[in-house]
């Protein structure tokens, strides 16, 4: 297995020290950023650092102190910062030719013929799925799989789930269940409708793992002629809801979604843009459960060195677009077809999924028993290398631990890891490491989170 540094090169840091944040240096920079930025910026409210250099899964900040990333720029970063080879090919095609509309380019063919590879079911011969590629984000993806599915079915209507992420450009929020940033702002989520997701927080009674509540729910509200919700444009729906806390979807739910989708007529949208490019064990989280989606987004990893890149994937049927009728000016980005074409070969060459099967089995042993040592802490959950840790604060009560999140992601950045927090309230503590990360380096670092759960369960702050 390939890492970008080795277990004797991450010896030689002094990672987990405790150390007062932020520094001198980091101090001045985020004093600079809070007078020229805008207040919208999120990440160094609560990693209060200023970053040098990265290379690998360390991050170095400008005060010298090292950190193990376990964000991985939320997720974007497949094989950690700076891997060398794409850094190589990167290089070389700065040289070459960077921007290129729509054009067709060598380097873009490639990237083209391996991603559509990938596809379950994909015959070149009949060219059964087509590539769009969109703006640079994976709300530009999203938003452009909305557009398809509207002209392809000349419906407008589209099901969304609650607790569902989707983007905050002004249609993606209107996908989003998160109300905070549809606060004040109208015209958001035409013609959405939202859904309970096979999540336990939306029928308490139910036994674990039963979800038959949801699909029955979700089936009398989308086939009661009665029911005050028209044929939907679209279904869009996440196989592991990150943002939303990382709850896992139900087979049973998926399937029910998926069929009842194709019954209507409406187009399956699988957002996979934190989950896609192997962070869930397989290259598309949707394979395990062998539903048919009709389109998939992808994002964040597909460039797996963080040249930014988004892309639609869909089948060849609805191919509605006429020229012109959905542009982007950046979405000709050579950088991350070189790059991307790389890290596809990475995969299978390094068997990196294999190694995200490890980084699983390996948070299930460290973190995994956190839940039996206390009453806060709700669960661990995951799949892969995408995890989270729930705690609860209020005798047991759901969505109520985000400020124990908050206090062990502080600890934990003290003492040198870099996590998130997300889920309802912020409730959840979320791991998204290098999905190459070296594996002692990774134990070592989950040792940590737990040492640091346990110290904010004992001593109920931050020390």
């Amino acid at each position: 297995m390939t890492t970008i540094l080795d277990a004797s090169h991450h010896n030689d840091l002094e990672l987990f020290a405790a150390r007062t944040l932020p520094g001198p240096r980091s101090a001045r920079l985020l004093a600079d950023q809070e007078r020229q930025e805008s207040n919208a910026r999120t990440y160094p409210r609560r990693l209060p650092f200023g970053i040098a250099s990265a290379r690998g899964s360390i991050i170095t900040d400008v005060d010298g102190n090292h950190y193990v990333d376990l964000l991985s720029g939320a997720g974007v970063l497949a094989l950690g910062h700076s891997h060398p080879e794409l850094v190589t090919i990167a290089q070389r095609q700065l040289e070459l030719f960077v921007h290129g509309l729509d054009m067709p380019t060598p380097v873009k063919a490639e990237f083209t013929g391996k991603l559509l590879a990938r596809i379950p079911g994909y015959d070149a011969g009949t060219g059964n799925w087509k590539v769009h590629f969109c703006g640079p984000t994976g709300a530009n993806a999203v938003d452009a799989a909305i557009k398809l599915a509207r002209i392809a079915t000349g419906r407008h209507g589209v099901i969304s789930f609650q607790g569902g992420f989707h983007g905050t450009t002004h249609l993606t929020m209107g996908l989003t269940g998160l109300l905070a940033q549809r606060a004040g702002i109208a015209g958001i989520g035409d013609g959405v409708h939202f859904l309970p997701y096979s999540d336990s927080r939306n029928h308490p009674d139910q036994r674990p793992g039963d979800h038959r509540y949801h699909t029955t729910l979700i089936e009398s509200l989308l086939t009661d002629p009665n029911g005050g919700i028209p044929a939907p444009a679209a279904v869009i729906l996440e196989i592991v809801q990150g943002e939303g806390g990382v709850v896992l979807g139900d087979p049973v739910f998926l399937a029910t979604v998926a069929n009842l989708a194709h019954r209507l007529g409406a187009l399956l949208i699988v957002d996979e843009i934190q989950t896609g490019c192997g962070r869930t064990g397989t290259f598309f989280a949707y394979e395990r459960h062998g539903i048919r989606p009709d389109v998939v987004c992808l994002s964040k990893a597909l460039s797996g060195i963080g040249t930014p890149i988004s892309v639609l994937l869909y089948r060849s049927e609805h191919d509605v677009w006429g020229p012109g009728t959905h542009t982007g000016t950046f979405r000709g980005n050579q950088l991350a077809f070189a790059t991307g074409s790389a890290f596809l070969d990475i995969l299978d060459r390094d068997d990196v999924l294999g190694h995200v099967a490890a980084i699983e089995r390996t948070v299930r042993d460290t973190l995994g028993p956190l839940p039996e040592r206390s009453p806060h802490v709700y669960d661990v959950r995951g799949i892969g290398a995408m995890w989270g840790i729930e705690f609860v604060a209020d005798s047991g009560r759901r969505d109520t631990g985000g400020a124990l999140a908050r206090a062990v992601q502080e600890l934990c950045v003290r003492r040198g890891i870099v996590t998130e927090v997300g889920g309802r309230n912020d409730s959840v503590l979320r791991l998204l490491p290098p999905l190459n990360i070296d594996l002692d380096l990774f134990a070592e670092a989950c040792a940590v989170i737990a040492a640091a759960v346990d110290d904010v369960m004992t001593a109920g702050a931050v020390r």
